[in-house]
């Protein structure tokens, strides 16, 4: 059974990160992106619900009056 020669391997795999990285860095560079995303304030609207505006009283089964 042959010797396997792997005293290429380091090069091979270190251009392949390089490679990889530059790759990387290019597909990056091609996105835009917003100059300063914390100053874009959401807009809150404000939902009027149907218990905000109505009193409504919760009764514990302790308070209620003996039957």
């Amino acid at each position: 059974m042959p010797q396997l020669d792997t005293s290429t391997w380091f090069i091979t795999i270190m251009s392949m990160l390089l490679v990889l990285f530059i790759m990387f860095q290019l597909k990056v560079s091609n996105h835009m992106y917003p100059m300063n995303p914390e100053l874009i304030k959401p807009k809150l609207k404000e939902q009027k619900t149907p218990w905000e505006t109505k009193w409504t009283k919760i009764y514990s089964p302790l308070s209620l009056p003996l039957q």
